[in-house]
């Protein structure tokens, strides 16, 4: 159904790396959601009146609280649509982050709340009444939470939206306590053992689970998180294609919400190229790298010797060591610099996040191995981390 009014709703249906085809998508699931989950908080509620469970009319209300959560998911995807202002340069797009955090944050509220009328429900048991019309109300229930779970998984990972990616989440830990509701209300029913309060029990825990998993895949972009791998080498691929370009380093992805992604990075260029020949070719390639990649690249140039046989000599050796000292390092920007005394080897060193040993640990090895041979050279080293 999402599929069939996407294409009659949505212009430009296909293309959605565009903030207005994912703001209309955000809005059309929002909308969808808030019909169904009314809907069915009107069936569970009168199911959960006839027969007395407090499970199934906590489920009930735990439904209302979702079309709550897809109104806040609706929002979320109006307000991170507005345009950059003064005051808020990179746009708004973390609205919807912030939105995903909201609904994990009323899925926890919701499973207390729940934890709390289940525990009294233990403590004080009820004979439940089932029939053949509640039954159908809570098969009906978990048809449509799987559907809702499908369609917002689908069009969440179609547009990349951590909001609508909580939202299914939360679908699917409906459809498992609308399951579990329903086991309890026709084994009370048929055989009066009062399991009702027990099942509210294991499905707020459910719930509760389900709203700590939706935390995190919101506060992950807010804190900020490392781009995903294929992005990366998306942005390599693009850059290391012009032969122009003998490397690069450095790269640095800010993600200010959906469709709202920076990345900076620095080229390696050859020396003796026409400096405004190589700015052209860069400009080219951050041109490039937005319209393909839907992202504003800002690229440094760093010119690089390549003709001194000297100075490819003593970087290859250099390269050897930082190797040697670990296999998860590496290296970039070497530069010699020489004077009466000595010679320094400038160069950067790129360490892991968490690496076994310290920077200092890290610099006095590489130029220990160095002075081995070539006692006249002092390394100048600077210590990079690789965010990307």
């Amino acid at each position: 159904m999402i599929s069939l009014l996407a294409k009659l709703l949505i212009k430009d249906y296909k293309n959605v790396t565009d903030a207005k085809v994912r703001e209309a998508y955000g809005v059309l699931c929002g909308g969808m959601g808030i019909a169904l989950n009314i809907l069915l908080f009107l069936g569970k509620f009168l199911a959960g009146t006839i027969s007395g469970s407090i499970a199934i009319t906590a489920d009930a209300f735990n439904n209302l609280s979702d079309a709550g959560s897809s109104f806040i998911t609706l929002i979320g995807f109006k307000l991170g649509s507005q345009k950059p202002d003064l005051e808020h340069p990179f746009g708004h797009g973390r609205m919807e982050y912030l939105s995903g955090l909201a609904v994990a944050v009323l899925i926890i509220v919701m499973a207390l709340e729940l934890f709390k009328s289940s525990f009294d429900k233990i403590l004080h048991p009820e004979v439940l009444e089932c029939s053949a019309v509640i039954v159908l109300i809570l098969l009906a229930s978990i048809a449509v939470k799987i559907y809702m779970a499908i369609y917002n998984h689908n069009v969440g990972k179609k547009i990349q939206s951590a909001a609508m990616g909580a939202t299914a989440k939360d679908s699917m830990s409906d459809t498992i306590a609308t399951t579990v509701v329903l086991i309890s209300t026709i084994v009370g029913a048929i055989w009066g053992i009062p399991i009702d309060g027990y099942c509210g029990v294991l499905l707020s825990i459910l719930i509760f689970m389900a709203g700590i998993g939706a935390i995190k895949d919101t506060v992950g972009p807010l804190l900020g998180t490392a781009p995903d791998k294929e992005f990366v080498e998306k942005i390599e691929e693009i850059v290391m294609a012009h032969d122009i370009v003998k490397g690069m380093h450095d790269l640095v992805v800010h993600d200010y919400g959906p469709g709202r992604v920076m990345i900076s990075l620095h080229a390696e260029v050859p020396h003796t190229e026409d400096i405004l020949v190589i700015h052209d070719e860069i400009d080219n390639i951050e041109e490039e790298l937005g319209d393909k990649l839907n992202c504003e690249a800002v690229i440094h140039m760093d010119p690089i010797i390549m003709d001194d046989e000297k100075v490819n000599e003593v970087k290859e050796y250099v390269r050897n060591i930082v190797c040697q000292v670990g296999e998860e390092l590496n290296f970039h920007d070497f530069r010699m610099v020489s004077g009466n005394s000595h010679t320094n080897l400038i160069f950067d060193v790129v360490v892991p996040f968490k690496y076994r040993m310290s920077d200092e640990v890290i610099k006095k090895a590489i130029q220990e191995a160095i002075w081995v041979n070539y006692p006249r050279y002092n390394a100048v080293i600077h210590i990079d981390h690789a965010y990307c």
